[in-house]
């Protein structure tokens, strides 16, 4: 059939070894065509290209069309001779002419076509030919050199690959793998591979791991091998031909398989669509039927439970019958243990008799325990069946010995060693397992030796000092202190190398290109290689270490090989581990590593051009086992299953690693006696127990193993009694039929339905359910089809493989333990066609949970069919149960986003059915089915969920029901969906109680709890724990787990009288058993002479009491207190400064009790400040008595001194009033009788007297008045009084805020009490806020005022008019010289008055006499002169002269007038004249004429001075003047008599005048005889006699 042969393989090298001379025979056959040609072609020199056809010619024919060949472009594409590109060719050998012609052949181009240039023009036809059969025979023998070099090229290579030791003997390998087809029926199809190895493999075909034979099978099969080419051609493929093929190949250095699928489709139409597809063997409508023949098959005289020994042979057969009988039709027979495919081997055989299979175990061993399977297929479909076989261990050579360890592996395999992994066995003779001996034997000998001298306990152990190549088998041995165990089963055999030679005898597979070029790449030479990569610790024991790394990134170097070292933490030196030999593949195991120390390791590459760079170091490891033996698992339940057997379930091991699986052991109750219920570990969390007594009541016990070793026993089942769990006078054991089906989601050829529980589950839990469907034809229905060959779990599934647009029924049927109920009614006819509304499906499996009088918690599933968009929230309904459709309200008005909601405020005892309604963006979806109805009632013993804290501070939530059944179950939820992850919450159950445990609370546990209990009528309780709550149970869990005895205060220190220093804490409650440790620098204490320890425990207080500290003491001092579980401790830490100031206070307070024994200060000198600013010096005194004295010193100097005080206790005062530096000094007080004395000291020097003065100046700062504003006739003052003024206060006027530079124009000063600034002639720019303040060396005191606005234009205001008023006052007429009021003078004598007159302008001067104006004349001379000087001057002075005389000046200002009386007396003549006048001083001054003796008359009186800054307020009477000039009255102010006769006697009374006395007599006091006193300083009475 050279016809269909593969194009792949005719372009293949090695598919005939015959292509050397069909590469001859193409040269000659080439070289035959170009001969041919006529004299005028011009293709007579026609030329081949090399004629490979992977060449860089790729097979393309030369160019026909030049006389002279053209030197071809080099190109590395390989293609086909249909010229398709199909790979890439890189040369072996590069050459100097690599492509083209050689030197021989252009030369005889050259000649050729010259030759030609001149036989066209000079020669005849003849002489061509035989120059062009030498042409010819020039090419022959050239093409024959290279043929003959390329055939030595090719031994040569052939000749150096038989003598590579790499290449000898090595196991099979597939250079070029079957690969899988898809073809139409009736077609041929064909599967090549291509196979190295030596020996030449046998290669074995296989379908379905069946070997194919082709004579039983003539004309179906034909098998080929030519070349190590093999191939499988099967002849007109049928539906039967889809399988998947295994090809073998097989020498004596090993096997390897290669697998390919083979699929073969039918055309559609070609037979009847209504016929369904493959299926089950039995249903309940009849046999499935394919190509017309009904198969169905019955397995009958099944195997049941089996029980073995090991070293047993056992049979495990079934009868089956397949009708209708064919005559040489074999099913297919596959035997599962445990789901795994059994091969035959020498442990297994299997056999069919054609009407019965068989199982033959031949030797059995604990590995051979399992659920063993038995799976009959045909055309039609599978049927199956399933039993457990137990196989026990055999009898102990030695009594109480162990069991032998069971699955034997090789883990990893190199060169040097060989790490060798087992389980443990379940039986440890009743003493725990010390070890475990490992035994190899290589293959071929029976001589088995011990690997180690010690025993292992850790469940894998390398083993080491193997031979290179060689092969070998291993078994472990267990031992404790009874014996030694039988040996285990032995593994299978293993060969001692790298795996990078493993890894070449095994092959690769690589994707078809449809071409294999065969290259050689030329390595690197001389190139050191980098740094290895991505070096990691796979694997750490205390035994060993495993390193892997990757290659260094470079290709095409020279063999790399690796050198291992390491280093020992906390060191810089790397040893080599292997300095012997390098390793060859990036793997590596270290051995004999010290235990506990910690390694890095690095690696380097080598080869033949030197050893590269390290790579980058390990982290360090400590050399340990790093797995943990599992922690125990919880929870064990057993429940009833059959009359024999019990189903135990548990709950996994919280901590467990690579975990192994689980030991379970059963114990009847009162027996003591525990037996392994299985032999080979399980990895599930459900087993059951067969084998056991009927009507026995037993316990169970599990436990975990790992390669570390096996885990502690969980705690104890409780009792369950073995019998059947269902049946029993049940009428129906299975399930009642589902309802309520609906349609969730349709597309084109599928549908997604949902049903509803049935309301009886048949005594045990639903285990699944199954769907059958059926297509609808014009309201006729069809046959029912199964949906699901497998049980589903969930009520919702999706219906494949359906029509569209066609009609279906569907009916779902139920199935537990018992067995599958009867199906449901058919549901609604459903349309499948897609749907495409932008809005969800409905939600469904509504459920209603935690029923009570008022609330309950209804929950649902999502929609299958989310719409356009995801759904984003679901609305709930709610209606009475007889209540209309148009009554459905909502229960939320805002969708929420989760799957569960609590309804409250429900009507007791009232019926209630809800309905869900599912939201995205386009809108709220179809209602979901609605729930049955729900009586809103708390059924009795009804409870919640309660939270406890125990001793241990492990927070738990607690369920109970009372009405448990058997079948029961404690199902815990986390916000309503189950818990199955136990890393948060472990969960207990006991009898009708359960708990869940908080492993590690914290914020991910937040979230509501609930428990459902099936099996019952609907007992579930929630629990929300909240932020809060949580924060709250950590808090209690925390004080439970580390409660401490609460204290009242902490440890504190003390003195008391004598400088004691005392220890003391009180705790807030304490029992009588409490006691209490006292630690000095972790030191206990005791009781004794320095320390004193009193512990009452009524009031809680503990004391210790020392009399005193001394260095020693420094440190820290603890009580630790203890009551039952209770702590506390109460530390206090006496160092550095504070002992010392503490060490110090005591020695002070023992020195304050000894000067307490005699008069002493109980508070020392000090001062207080009065409101009054008086400053008063006082000490409180103690323990007084009569004789004590009080002595107060000022600078040494005493000054005052208070003997025998009156009282015990009392204060001792020394008042300074108006304080100034004169009293600044050191103060002392001193008490002294005769029990001793005590000296008190009050330093008011420098800063003592400073801070005094500030406290004095802080009360006259608080005693000054608001800042006010007042004018004067020279500006604004602005002015504050306080209620004491002292020298030494500070003040600062401050203006915006800023301190006042002090000029003529802005003044301050003091009068009295009263501090002022003058702001003299104010202008708009001294407008602002205004300040004083007072410094008390504090913070100080600022009064301030605001001048500005409305206060500075009327201070300005009453500045000018008072201005005005001042101008006017100085400038108006007055009489400066005062007048006396009285004048007596003696008739015939001459009278001279002379007064000052002052006014600007110079004022008018009038004199009157009884009011009428008098002029001046001879008798009476009136002069007014210098416009200072008016004087009065009568001639002769007669009786008519008497009367009242003024004198007025007037000026534009004002005017004053002066007045006196004349009183003229009779007398004698004298002989002078006596003339009176006063100067501007107002003092009396006698005229020229006075007689001497005259100016000896004394005139007694005292001259008042006026004091600097003292006012004078005078009132004037107003009289009216005429103006003479203007002619109008003006009023003008005039001194009132009493106040002119006051002001004379008080400025008389203060100047003394001296006279002669005894010549005068006694004379009134208001009157006088010359003329008085100037005007300014008027006297009472002025007199003169002669």
């Amino acid at each position: 059939m050279s016809g269909s042969l593969p194009f792949y393989q005719k372009h293949h090298r090695h598919y005939d070894h015959g292509y050397r001379s069909r590469e001859t025979e193409s040269k000659l056959s080439q070289y035959q065509t170009s001969s041919r040609y006529t004299a005028g072609s011009s293709t007579s020199a026609t030329r081949t290209s090399r004629g490979l056809k992977v060449s860089s010619h790729s097979g393309l024919e030369a160019s026909r069309l030049s006389p002279v060949l053209k030197r071809a472009k080099p190109t590395y594409l390989a293609v086909d001779k249909e010229n398709q590109i199909i790979g890439y060719v890189v040369p072996i050998f590069r050459g100097s002419q690599e492509f083209g012609f050689s030197n021989t052949e252009e030369a005889r181009v050259r000649d050729t076509s010259a030759y030609m240039a001149r036989r066209d023009l000079f020669t005849s036809g003849l002489e061509m030919e035989r120059s062009e059969q030498i042409s010819r025979r020039e090419a022959m023998r050239e093409s024959a050199e290279r043929i003959s070099l390329n055939k030595r090229i090719h031994e040569h290579g052939e000749h150096f690959k038989r003598m590579n030791e790499d290449s000898l003997m090595h196991a099979p390998e597939f250079v070029i793998k079957p690969r899988s087809h898809t073809v139409w029926e009736k077609q041929c199809v064909r599967l090549h591979c291509t196979v190295s190895g030596w020996p030449d493999p046998r290669v074995v075909w296989y379908k379905n791991n069946v070997a194919i034979d082709p004579i039983g099978n003539a004309g179906k099969y034909k098998l080929e091998s030519r070349y190590s080419v093999h191939s499988l051609e099967i002849n007109r493929c049928d539906f039967d031909d889809t399988a998947q093929y295994r090809v073998s190949a097989m020498n004596s250095k090993g096997e390897l398989s290669a697998y390919a699928s083979v699929v073969v489709k039918r055309f559609k139409g070609e037979i009847d669509e209504s016929l369904p597809s493959p299926r089950r063997a039995s249903t309940e409508d009849g046999p499935v039927s394919e190509y017309g023949i009904n198969f169905q098959t019955h397995i009958v005289d099944k195997f049941g439970v089996s029980f073995g020994r090991e070293g047993e042979i056992m049979s495990l057969g079934c009868t089956v019958i397949i009708y209708p009988a064919l005559h040489h039709y074999q099913p297919e027979i596959q035997w599962y243990r445990d789901d795994v495919l059994l091969s035959p081997s020498k442990w297994n055989h299997m056999h069919w008799s054609g009407d019965r299979a068989t199982l033959t175990l031949t030797h059995l061993n604990k590995e051979d325990e399992g659920l063993y399977t038995l799976r009959v297929t045909t055309k039609s479909g599978y049927e199956t069946y399933s039993a457990y076989v137990f196989v026990k261990d055999a009898d102990a050579e030695v009594e109480r010995a162990p069991g032998a360890p069971l699955d034997v592996r090789c883990l990893d395999a190199n060169k040097d060693y060989i790490i060798v992994t087992w389980k443990q066995p379940a039986v440890d003779g009743g003493d725990s397992i010390l070890g475990y001996f490992v035994d190899r034997c290589e293959v071929g000998t029976n001589h088995w030796i011990q690997c180690n001298d010690t025993p292992v306990k850790f469940a894998r152990f390398p083993v080491t000092g193997l031979v290179e190549g060689r092969s070998y088998l291993f078994r472990v041995r267990a031992i404790n202190k009874s014996g030694m165990s039988r040996p285990s089963r032995i593994s299978e055999p293993v060969a001692a190398m790298d795996p990078s030679d493993r890894a070449r005898m095994r092959g690769t597979s690589a994707p078809w290109t449809g071409q294999i070029i065969v290259t050689e790449e030329e390595p690197a030479e001389g190139v050191v290689p980098g740094r290895p990569l991505e070096l990691q610790v796979t694997e750490a024991t205390k035994n060993y270490v495993v390193l892997s790394w990757s290659p260094p990134g470079e290709k095409g170097l020279e063999g790399v090989m690796y050198y291992v070292e390491k280093c020992v933490s906390g060191t810089d030196s790397w040893q080599r581990v292997n300095t012997e030999i390098p390793v060859k593949s990036p793997r590596f195991a270290l051995f004999d590593l010290a235990e506990g120390k910690s390694y890095s390791f690095r690696v380097r590459c080598c080869n033949s051009a030197g050893v590269g760079e390290p790579s980058d170091p390990t982290e360090a490891i400590t050399v340990g086992d790093k797995l943990d033996i599992p922690s125990a698992p919880s929870k064990v339940v057993p429940t009833r299953n059959t009359d024999t057997s019990v189903v135990v379930s548990w709950v996994a091991s919280s901590e467990a690693k690579e975990l192994v699986g689980y030991y379970i052991e059963g114990s009847i109750v009162g027996s003591n006696v525990w037996e392994p219920c299985n032999n080979k570990p399980v990895k599930a969390t459900r087993f059951i127990c067969h084998g056991l007594i009927t009507g026995e009541k037993y316990v169970f016990r599990v436990r975990a193993v790992n390669a570390a070793g096996l885990s502690q026993f969980s705690p104890e089942s409780e009792a369950v009694e073995v019998k059947a769990a269902i049946g029993g006078g049940i009428p129906h054991a299975s399930p009642a039929p589902p309802y309520g089906i609906t349609v969730l989601e349709c597309v084109c050829d599928s549908m997604v339905l949902a049903w509803k529980q049935p309301s009886f589950i048949g005594g045990a839990d639903i285990t699944g359910y199954f769907v059958d469907y059926r297509e609808v034809i014009d309201g006729v229905p069809g046959k029912w089809h199964e949906a699901n060959i497998k049980a589903i779990s969930e009520r919702a599934y999706r219906v494949s493989d359906l029509k569209e647009n066609k009609k279906y029924q569907f009916q779902v049927r139920a199935a537990n333990m018992a067995g599958v109920g009867i199906p449901s009614l058919p549901s609604n006819t459903f349309l499948c066609e897609e749907w495409t509304i932008a809005v969800p499906g409905p939600p469904h499996d509504l459920q209603v949970r935690e029923v009570r009088s008022n609330s309950l918690v209804l929950l649902w599933k999502p929609p299958v069919y989310q719409g356009r968009d995801p759904v984003n929230g679901f609305y709930v309904d709610i209606k009475e149960e007889d209540a209309p459709e148009e009554v459905w309200r909502g229960v939320n008005n805002k969708a929420t986003e989760k799957t569960y909601i609590k309804i409250k405020n429900l009507k007791e005892g009232e019926r209630f059915v809800f309905r869900v309604r599912a939201q995205n963006k386009a809108g709220v979806g179809e209602c979901s089915d609605v729930t049955e109805p729900v009586l809103a009632l708390t059924k009795p013993g009804t409870k919640e969920i309660e939270v406890d804290v125990n001793d241990d501070g492990i927070i738990s939530l607690n369920f109970e029901y009372g009405d448990l059944t058997p079948d029961s179950k404690f199902v815990w939820s986390k916000n309503y969906e189950e818990i199955t992850d136990q890393s948060r919450l472990t969960i207990e159950t006991k009898g009708n109680k359960s708990k869940a445990i908080f492993n590690t609370p914290g914020e991910e546990d937040i979230g509501i709890y609930s428990c459902l209990v099936t099996h019952t009528d609907g007992a579930s309780s929630s629990y929300t724990l909240s932020e809060e709550e949580l924060k709250r149970l950590l808090e209690v869990s925390h004080d439970h787990k580390f409660p401490i005895i609460p204290l009242k205060s902490e440890l504190a220190v003390e003195l008391l009288e004598k400088g004691k220093v005392r220890f003391w804490l009180q705790a807030d409650k304490i029992s009588a058993n409490g006691k209490v440790d006292y630690i000095f620098n972790e030191k206990a204490l005791s009781q004794g002479e320095k320390y004193k320890m009193n512990f009452d425990k009524n009031t809680g207080v503990i004391e210790m009491i020392m009399e005193s500290l001394t260095p020693a003491d420094e440190g820290t001092f603890t009580f630790q207190l203890q009551d039952g579980k209770a702590t506390n401790q109460s530390s206090l830490v006496l160092i550095g400064d504070v002992f010392k100031e503490l060490q110090k206070e005591s020695e002070f307070q023992k020195k304050e009790w000894v000067r307490k024994q005699g008069p002493h200060f109980i508070e020392y000198l000090g001062y207080e400040v009065t409101p009054e600013c008086c400053v008063i010096l006082k000490c409180k005194v103690g323990n007084m008595k009569k004789e004590t004295s009080a002595h107060w010193y000022k600078d040494g100097r005493e000054i005052k001194s208070d003997e025998h005080l009156g009282f015990t206790e009392g204060v001792l005062k020394l008042e300074i009033a108006q304080i100034s530096k004169k009293d600044a000094g050191v103060y002392e007080v001193v008490l002294k009788d005769d029990r001793g004395k005590d000296t008190s000291t009050l330093n008011l020097t420098d800063q003592g007297f400073k801070d005094l003065m500030n406290e004095v100046f802080s009360f006259i700062a608080n005693s000054s008045t608001p800042l006010k504003i007042t004018s004067t006739d020279q500006g604004i003052r602005l002015y504050t009084f306080v209620s004491y003024y002292n020298d030494l206060l500070q003040v600062t006027w401050h203006y915006k805020d800023s301190a006042i530079a002090f000029s003529d124009r802005i003044k301050s000063g003091v009068v009295g009490e009263q501090l002022w600034l003058q702001i003299t002639e104010p202008t708009e720019k001294d407008m602002g806020k205004y300040a004083i303040e007072f410094n008390d060396g504090k913070g100080g005191l600022r009064r301030t005022v605001e001048l500005s606005g409305q206060a500075f234009d009327d201070a300005f205001a009453e500045f000018q008019r008072l201005k005005a008023a001042a101008v006017a006052e100085r400038s108006r007429a007055r009489v400066a010289g005062g007048l006396p009021d009285v004048v007596t003078i003696q008739e015939g004598k001459a009278l001279n008055l002379t007064c000052n007159i002052s006014g600007d302008p110079v004022p008018e001067v009038t004199w009157l006499k009884n009011d009428k104006e008098i002029t001046s004349d001879d008798h009476c001379i009136l002069k007014f002169s210098s416009g200072k000087f008016a004087s009065f001057t009568i001639t002769g002075v007669n009786m008519s002269d008497s009367g009242k005389y003024s004198i007025l000046v007037k000026n534009k200002y004002g005017t004053e007038s002066g007045d006196f009386t004349l009183e003229i007396t009779e007398g004698t003549p004298d002989l002078g004249v006596t003339s009176y006048s006063t100067d501007a001083e107002g003092n009396v001054v006698f005229g020229p004429n006075t007689p001497k003796e005259r100016m000896k008359t004394t005139v007694t009186g005292i001259k008042k001075q006026k004091r600097k800054g003292d006012s004078v307020t005078k009132t004037l009477q107003m009289e009216k003047v005429e103006d003479k000039d203007k002619g109008k009255a003006t009023v003008e102010p005039k001194a009132s008599d009493s106040e002119q006769t006051e002001k004379a006697k008080e400025e008389v009374a203060e100047q003394p005048l001296t006279a002669d006395q005894s010549e005068a007599p006694e004379q009134p006091a208001d009157r006088v005889e010359e003329p008085g006193p100037v005007a300014e300083t008027q006297p009472e009475t002025w007199s003169e006699s002669n």
